[in-house]
């Protein structure tokens, strides 16, 4: 470890990092020919992971790869011996190409069309043998040593699937969630296949995403719907394993946020003492909750609800953290156009007091603001155009809740 830049940070967003690349490419039998920050994901004063689309030489010819490079305060950790392991000075990093993430065994099949085949051919998902040329893959999310979604198309039917290629200690918790949810009749989606190195491959949804029907002329549904959405998951999932309210981390969040944007850093430290002390009298409480709920896990058809994504994160926690995401999430859409905007915020203005007839206002809030801010840490983090601008934006956003509170 080094004193002065303990979490990698520094080395890992700075021109420096271009020799470990070039290392960690000659290392595999390339050569280095570009390379541009893809990704950040920091922990200040305890690790840093990152991505960068690289242009490298290989002896077959060119080719666009995706880098990955985790370090840590502490020096490497178990996982990232599947990695390998480079010097830079003092520090010593796990540097991956794609899709070999030493954190989700899967990806490295999953990524592949001939290995999709194979596994859905295993699986007899089809009810048929299903050949690679069959097969189309698109990456829909990848957070490097966390989690990727990958949507898996195969004609001439056609099907749609969802490839979620997880860690191998969540795998059969996120399983299980899936399997409770589909008993209760939520209409999560339904298991295609699962696999020992830990791939669920789930059938796709019925209906579109909220996140593109809140621009829609008519409203998608109403805030009852989301409601009765949330309460019809069973009490069962109040028995699953808690996790903690976005709340609950709005100090580490703001300390991320501050470290990429200093200049945040009074207003994020008042906010986080606002959010803690206006929460501090609340207890967790044991509703069903989704965990994670915004306009990208619902979907609709014909003005109702008709399916919900994303169950890995269901168990027991207070009705007001799932609405205040949402509200958080719907309040920090970026690039829309004035069309957009006024009809995205037309929605907030019906549905937030519908929301507030059934949890606490000032809690709802509050807990938006905290969702905010973990919201604030993405524009960085995604390395995506004018991110400081966007970063002060959501900031402006959270204090504008709170100060309804006060």
């Amino acid at each position: 470890m080094t004193d002065h830049d303990p979490d990698g940070s520094q080395l890992l967003t700075s021109t420096e990092v271009g020799e470990l690349l070039g290392a960690a490419v000659e290392h595999a039998g390339g050569r280095l020919i570009g390379w541009a920050l893809d990704h950040v994901d920091a922990n200040p004063n305890q690790s840093t992971t990152a991505t960068y689309s690289a242009t490298v030489a290989w002896p077959y010819g060119e080719r666009d790869e995706l880098l990955g490079v985790s370090a840590r305060a502490s020096g490497p950790a178990a996982s990232d011996t599947k990695a390998e392991i480079f010097a830079d000075g003092e520090r010593e990093v796990a540097v991956w190409i794609y899709p070999n993430d030493p954190d989700l065994p899967g990806l490295a099949r999953a990524a592949y069309t001939e290995q999709m085949a194979g596994i859905l051919t295993e699986h007899d998902v089809l009810g048929r043998p299903v050949a690679a040329h069959e097969v189309s893959l698109r990456m829909i999310g990848y957070r490097p040593r966390r989690r990727a979604v990958l949507r898996v198309d195969v004609e001439p039917e056609p099907v749609v699937l969802y490839c979620k290629v997880l860690r191998e200690r969540l795998f059969g918790d996120v399983v299980r969630r899936h399997e409770l949810l589909l008993a209760a009749g939520v209409p999560a989606p339904r298991i295609a296949a699962t696999t020992d190195d830990a791939l669920l491959l789930l059938h796709n949804l019925d209906g579109r995403p909220l996140a593109k029907a809140v621009f829609d002329e008519t409203d998608p549904c109403t805030a009852e719907d989301l409601i009765h959405l949330l309460d019809a998951m069973p009490m069962s999932v109040t028995k699953l394993e808690r996790r903690p309210p976005w709340t609950d981390a709005v100090q580490h969040y703001s300390q991320m946020v501050a470290a990429a944007v200093p200049s945040a850093t009074d207003k994020l430290a008042w906010l986080t003492d606002q959010i803690a002390e206006g929460l501090a009298s609340v207890p967790l409480g044991n509703d069903p909750t989704h965990g994670d709920f915004h306009e990208g896990q619902v979907h609709v058809s014909g003005g109702r609800i008709v399916g919900i994504l994303d169950v890995d994160t269901v168990g027991p926690g207070r009705r007001a953290d799932d609405l205040a995401c949402l509200i958080a999430h719907l309040s920090t859409i970026q690039r829309m156009n004035p069309a957009q905007e006024a009809k995205v915020h037309r929605l907030i203005r019906t549905w937030v007091p519908v929301f507030d007839t059934r949890v606490d206002p000032l809690e709802l809030r509050l807990r938006a603001a905290a969702v905010i801010i973990s919201l604030a840490t993405g524009p960085f983090r995604g390395q995506e155009p004018e991110w400081e601008w966007e970063t002060l934006r959501m900031i402006a956003s959270a204090e504008a809740l709170v100060r309804q509170v006060g």
